[in-house]
C-alpha cells in the first residue's frame, strides 16, 4: 500500500514537472504579442553611403523621427555591408522604402518600386577624385597606367561620373588605368591614403564625414578634380505599400527642415532638405546611364 502511494506521489510530481515545462515552452510575454498584433513592421533600406555602423548613427534618429509621428506601423532601418549585398535586396523587392542611388532608382523602377521624394542639394552629388598630396599626379596623362579606388562599380557618384570625367578628358578607363572596386565610401579614400591606390573616387557627404572623424588622415589627402552633378539619392517605395502610408511619410520628409528637431536630424546628415520627386526627374539619370555604357562601359 505504501508503494503504491509513494508511485503516485513520484508519478504526479513528474506530472507537475512536465506540465511546468511545456507551459514555459509555449509562454510568450503580453507586450510581445500585443506589438506583432499593433504595429506592422516596414523595413526602409539605405544604400552604402557609408558603413553600416555610422549609417545607424547618421539615419537612425530620421527613422525615430518618422516613427514618432505615425500610428500602428514600425519603419526599421536596415543597412547593408555593401552595394551587391543592397542590390540583391533592392532588385529582389526586399525593402518596403529604399534610399537608393539614382542608378539604383532606375533598376528598382524595372521591379516596381516608384519614387515619391528625394534629397535635394544636387548640387552635391557629383563625383570627386582625391590624391595624396604628396602625390606625382597633376595631369590627365599623370593617370595612365595607375590605380584607382571607387567604393563599387554601381555607385553613380563615386564611380561611373569619376569615371565617365575621366572618359570626357581622354582616358580609356578600361585599358589606361586599373579600376580597383573596395566596397564602401571609407575604404576607397583609405586605400589612397595607404598608397594602395594611387588615386581614389569618392563624392562629397562621404568625404566631408571622414575629414570630420579621421582629420589627421585626411589632411594628407586632397581633391585633385570634381565632375558635373546629377540629381540626388532618390526616395522610393514598393508598389504593394499603402498610397495613404506613403504620403504621410513624404510629408513627413519634405517638411521635416520646418522644424528644430528636424533640422538637427538634416544636419547630420549633410543635407538641407528633402524634397518631392517622380520618376521624371530620374530622366536625365537614364539618359546619362545610356550615354555611360555606350561609352565607358557597361555596368554590372
Amino acid at each position: 500500500m505504501i508503494r503504491k502511494i509513494t508511485f503516485l506521489l513520484l508519478l504526479s510530481i513528474l506530472f507537475l514537472f512536465t506540465a511546468c515545462e511545456d507551459e514555459n515552452e509555449n509562454y510568450v510575454p503580453s507586450y510581445q504579442k500585443e506589438k506583432v498584433l499593433d504595429k506592422r513592421i516596414y523595413t526602409f533600406g539605405i544604400h552604402p553611403l557609408h558603413n553600416p555602423k555610422y549609417l545607424f548613427e547618421v539615419y537612425q534618429p530620421l527613422v525615430d523621427y518618422i516613427n514618432a509621428n505615425l500610428k500602428d506601423v514600425e519603419i526599421k532601418l536596415e543597412a547593408s555591408r555593401n552595394y551587391d549585398v543592397y542590390n540583391q535586396k533592392l532588385f529582389s523587392r526586399e525593402f518596403d522604402f529604399a534610399l537608393p542611388n539614382p542608378y539604383q532608382t532606375i533598376k528598382a523602377l524595372e521591379v516596381g518600386y516608384k519614387v515619391f521624394a528625394k534629397m535635394a542639394d544636387d548640387e552635391n552629388f557629383r563625383g570627386i577624385i582625391l590624391a595624396r598630396k604628396d602625390s606625382e599626379i597633376k595631369d590627365f596623362s599623370d593617370v595612365k597606367g595607375k590605380k584607382i579606388s571607387y567604393p563599387a562599380s554601381t555607385a553613380l557618384a563615386a564611380t561611373m561620373l569619376p569615371q565617365y570625367f575621366l572618359y570626357e578628358n581622354g582616358i580609356d578607363v578600361n585599358k589606361d588605368i586599373e579600376n580597383i572596386y573596395v566596397g564602401s565610401q571609407e575604404s576607397s579614400i583609405m586605400n589612397v591614403y595607404l598608397k594602395t591606390t594611387d588615386f581614389a573616387a569618392t563624392w562629397p557627404p562621404p568625404w566631408e564625414a571622414f575629414i570630420k572623424q579621421r582629420p589627421e588622415i585626411a589632411t594628407e589627402v586632397e581633391i585633385i578634380w570634381e565632375t558635373n552633378n546629377l540629381p540626388n539619392n532618390s526616395l522610393i517605395v514598393r508598389d504593394n505599400v499603402s498610397p495613404e502610408l506613403t504620403k504621410e511619410i513624404s510629408k513627413l520628409l519634405v517638411e521635416l527642415h520646418l522644424n528644430k528637431d528636424g533640422k538637427k536630424i538634416l544636419e547630420k546628415i549633410h543635407l538641407s532638405r528633402f524634397e518631392v520627386a517622380n520618376e521624371d526627374t530620374y530622366k536625365v539619370v537614364k539618359d546619362f546611364i545610356v550615354d555611360f555604357e555606350k561609352n565607358v562601359r557597361v555596368i554590372k
